[in-house]
């Protein structure tokens, strides 16, 4: 699956792994030691996050049913639980930098193809 910031014409990720079920959502990005260029975790349904025992930063962007921008979280730290953001439907955790490099921001729309 790819992820795209259609606002901004720019792939985002196009080596997602998807995470939609509570065992999958809850482990995360437990198991990676980092993520690279190009990677994404997708968590769906999901309104917050947290980073407990995590190993490194990461960009997170929270994404309402429309997949528009809800919030971005760049350079998101290990050990750290996010707002919750009621309106938002999923969840994009990239590796850090790529909301500084994208330039995406809420009012975004994000397709996940």
């Amino acid at each position: 699956m790819r992820v795209i910031n259609v606002s901004k014409n720019i792939i985002l990720a196009d080596n997602t792994e998807l995470a939609n079920t509570f065992l999958k959502r809850l482990i995360g990005l437990l198991n990676h030691k980092t993520l690279n260029k190009g990677e994404a975790l997708i968590l769906t349904p999901s309104n917050s996050i947290h980073t407990f025992f995590m190993r490194f930063t990461i960009d997170v962007i929270f994404l309402d049913k429309a997949g528009k921008v809800v919030r971005v979280l760049p350079s998101f730290k290990p050990f750290r639980l996010s707002p919750i953001y009621f309106n938002s439907h999923s969840v994009i955790e990239l590796p850090e930098n790529t909301l500084k490099l994208s330039q995406t921001q809420p009012g975004d729309i994000i397709k996940i193809l």
